[in-house]
């Protein structure tokens, strides 16, 4: 993008002036590199975000922005009902609760290295993955309708996992609200047989290594260490987020037209939060985040049966659990007064600062894990939340390094084979049903995840804490 069509705030945060339909200023946080790397459809993305009902101080963009369905992967923005606040289904995007989970193991490199292959062959016969995988489970109606009240919670009851998971995760495994009448007979039936699997596209299963440590008395408190072994799951709602992101947006669409909203394109359907529709979907969805905590829980579970049958004395407590597609009630302070704003988050991660009273206890004082995710070959990182990000962005952070190409362009670019060799000739072993998925995914269609937690530091939205690299991927 061209620079002159922005005011730059600071080194790392810039402006578009409101002007013609606009609300709200919108802004982007990145460094000079990032924002003119960044796709042209970003700028107009954010700009018609911006022009929305009840859309309060911004637009926002983070460092890994890039074009999504009507609002932008990597957008934020907050909406007051009292002030006409709508909700749209393309602000929290088709895969609900899309998430991060992160595993501390009591491992180190020397553990994995004799059992690098036998694990990765394990992992991947215990973690279904791929386009309409699907795995042990069946879920009848009653048990159905469970799953989307109960989240991660009602995993544990039934055995997969441990209740002390429960405080690490974001709600605490579940999320109020939840109206699984809401979601439709269609949307259930996707996901009858899809729970406890990764799917596809750019979810993961990976084995890290910690290999650096930026903020000692934060990486203390979160349990890591150079030289440590842990496991990051990257998945979501799977095929019921996914049709309910479908059902909503023709509602939505019908919704905006009753209500006189101007949507300058289809993708940006919304309805009052406050209307049938908006409830509804609200209701929805929060379902959704359920369904996505319990798949992440079981998956952890599975993780931890294939540990335990190669490595029996590892123990593998949660770190910490985390979205980056949600619309969440939360309080922030505007204009000197705090209000309860409906924020969503599309390709963005909350990011709360030391003393937050949703934090666990024991994370409290440092700040919430943001757990950011890389692209096979590519570093992953572990940030923590600052005070400084809610003022700047509703305490959200970036998500991942952000896509540099389409997966079209990437399936001209590269092969997955030769993906598979290359990472395997870097010790990274790939395990994947899809040769075409992994060349879709491949470590060069993304941009540079170091820049963009880099940028995402410096513009105050999150503190690196640690650096981790792939030794093994599962990969949908």
């Amino acid at each position: 993008m061209e620079l002159n069509l922005f005011q730059r705030r600071s080194p790392y945060e810039w402006e578009i002036p409101k002007q013609g339909a606009m609300r709200v200023p919108a802004v982007i946080f990145a460094s000079e590199a990032l924002i003119r790397d960044m796709d042209s459809k970003v700028y107009e993305q954010a700009v018609n975000v911006a022009a929305m009902p009840g859309i309060v101080k911004a637009s926002y963009a983070m460092p890994d922005a890039h074009w999504g369905y009507g609002f932008p992967i990597g957008g934020v923005a907050a909406f007051d009902p009292a002030q006409g606040g709508v909700v749209s289904a393309g602000g929290v995007g088709f895969d609900i609760s899309c998430g991060v989970r992160c595993l501390r193991t009591g491992l180190t490199h020397a553990d994995i290295e004799p059992i690098q292959r036998r694990l990765a062959d394990l992992l991947y016969r215990r973690i279904p993955a791929g386009v309409g995988s699907t795995g042990a489970i069946r879920l009848d109606e009653r048990e159905m309708d469970s799953m989307l009240r109960g989240g991660a919670r009602w995993a544990v009851e039934r055995g997969w996992g441990w209740h002390e998971d429960l405080e690490r995760i974001e709600e605490r495994g579940q999320m109020a609200g939840a109206k699984p009448e809401a979601v439709s007979p269609q949307a259930k039936q996707r996901q009858r047989d899809e729970m406890g699997t990764l799917g596809s596209g750019n979810h993961y299963l990976e084995v890290q290594e910690v290999t650096g440590i930026y903020d000692e008395a934060a990486a203390t408190t979160f349990g890591l260490f150079r030289g440590d072994i842990v496991v990051m799951i990257h998945c979501g709602s799977r095929g019921l987020g996914h049709q309910i992101g479908t059902d909503y947006l023709k509602r939505m669409v019908a919704a905006a037209a009753q209500y006189g909203i101007p949507l300058p394109e289809r993708e940006l359907a919304c309805a009052p939060i406050e209307s049938e529709v908006g409830q509804d979907y609200l209701g929805a969805m929060r379902a959704a985040i359920n369904c996505a905590l319990a798949n992440r829980q079981i998956l952890t579970h599975l993780v931890r049966e294939a540990f335990a049958e190669l490595l029996p004395h590892a123990r593998l407590p949660l770190l910490y659990d985390v979205s980056h597609n949600t619309c969440k009630i939360e309080e922030h302070k505007v204009d000197g007064r705090t209000r309860k704003l409906y924020v969503h988050r599309k390709g963005a991660t909350r990011a709360f600062g030391p003393g937050h009273p949703d934090l666990p206890e024991a994370l409290r004082g440092a700040g919430q894990p943001v757990l950011i995710g890389g692209s096979m070959g590519t570093g992953s990182y572990v940030l923590v939340g600052t005070r400084e990000s809610e003022t700047l962005a509703f305490s959200s952070a970036c998500h991942g390094a952000g896509r540099a190409m389409s997966r079209h362009q990437a399936l001209k670019t590269w092969k997955g084979r030769q993906v598979v060799d290359e990472l395997a000739a870097r010790g990274i072993l790939i395990r994947s049903p899809s040769p075409r998925g992994v060349a879709e995914e491949a470590p060069g269609a993304y941009k540079d995840v170091s820049a963009v937690v880099d940028a995402a530091e410096a513009a105050g939205l999150a503190r690196k804490v640690a650096r981790l690299e792939p030794l093994v991927c599962v990969k949908g």
